[in-house]
């Protein structure tokens, strides 16, 4: 074998890369069809339930709820794709003899496959930049659509909303409304802020808070608005010393419903704003941990399916499998264990990554050369 095939990015990698591409794309259909269909079968009765005025619910809004909701069904299976992807290349290899040849022209199990794990950690960086990227934009007209589906009401409401601010101030939402009336504008019926200061508590209530243009910003404009602190009460349009957004509200709702669908950035910035939460300690180290499982996986199931040896070939992806299961098992086990608070956030959401990483580190090393 020539030595510019061994460089990299010469032709042994790009035949091993070009395999797991390919791998990558049927798994990624295998799995991921896999999941929807079992999720469309849990859910399609419920779905497709007249709604509450007694009108049939448009396919066409089940079909669109999929469609945003497929980029999120992928970053809840995506490490379950990547090692099915690496053990369908390394099968391929193992089925044609490629991986004798190699060995037989002096190439290293290791160099063999340094195309799979590479591209298994660029897996990771995307997994993680795609939450980023669609949690937001594509995560709200999901849950807008999902929020119809499942209540049979085009009125979105969340209730009994807790609002915090860095300061240690305190909003209230009895009732909100991310999108309402025509054209959609943010409301919110019931408001209750409490808001310290150095000499007295301030609180301010109103029924009712639109969020509108004030000049070059935007804020709460209330309705029957009323601000008390220790020199009496006073009548006030807008909310003032605690500024929030619609999106904020949002961020609040999924945090109560569905943490773990919350971004990266998005768990941050609720653990600033509660800070004693071991909850949002745990996903924040979450978030960064269950990318790395895309590599984990790959480290410690390819090896055991590298066995030269036909006969022992489902025997080793059996034990992969199962090596790769007991990965999950033991990342939710510890994972709840620190948002119980029963162990360190960072400790428990890391020890299965350090535990099963250096497994797979040594199992990868070790492989016949």
């Amino acid at each position: 074998m020539s030595r510019g095939s061994l460089k990299p990015g010469g032709t042994l990698d790009r035949y091993v890369g070009a395999l797991f591409v390919t791998s990558y794309a049927t798994a990624l259909f295998v799995v991921v069809g896999l999941f929807l269909v079992l999720d469309l079968a849990n859910y399609v009765d419920e779905y497709t339930e007249p709604m509450k005025d007694g009108s049939a619910k448009p396919i066409v809004w089940i079909v669109r709820y999929y469609v945003l909701h497929l980029p999120f069904l992928f970053l809840q299976v995506a490490p379950f794709v990547t090692l099915v992807a690496s053990l369908f290349t390394v099968s391929k290899l193992l089925k044609h003899n490629e991986v004798v040849a190699a060995l037989g022209a002096g190439v290293s199990a290791q160099r063999l496959l340094a195309p799979v794990v590479t591209i298994a950690a660029f897996t990771a960086v995307g997994v993680f930049t795609l939450r980023e990227t669609i949690t937001v934009p594509l995560g709200t007209r999901r849950d807008a659509i999902h929020y119809v589906l499942d209540k049979g009401v085009t009125d979105q409401v969340y209730k009994n909303l807790f609002l915090k601010d860095l300061t240690g101030s305190n909003v209230h939402l009895v009732e909100f409304r991310p999108a309402t009336g025509e054209p959609p504008f943010a409301e919110v019926r019931g408001l209750s802020a409490y808001l310290p200061s150095q000499s007295n508590l301030v609180t301010i209530q109103a029924d009712r808070a639109v969020y509108v243009r004030r000049g070059d910003r935007a804020g709460w404009r209330l309705e029957h608005g009323v601000r008390t602190e220790l020199s009496g009460k006073r009548p006030v349009d807008f909310l003032e010393g605690f500024d929030f957004t619609p999106e904020l509200a949002l961020t609040f709702a999924r945090a109560k419903s569905s943490p773990l669908e919350l971004s990266y950035s998005q768990t941050r910035e609720m653990t600033r704003r509660d800070p004693d939460n071991v909850v949002y300690q745990t996903l924040l180290q979450y978030h960064v941990t269950f990318p790395l499982a895309n590599l984990v996986l790959v480290l410690v199931g390819v090896p055991l399916l590298m066995r030269y040896e036909r006969r022992r070939g489902a025997a080793s992806l059996g034990a992969a499998c199962l090596l790769c299961i007991s990965f999950f098992a033991t990342d939710l086990v510890f994972r709840n264990l620190g948002m119980q608070a029963a162990m360190d956030p960072r400790m428990a959401v890391w020890m299965p990554i350090v535990l099963f990483g250096s497994l797979g580190i040594v199992l990868y090393d070790s492989m016949r050369t």
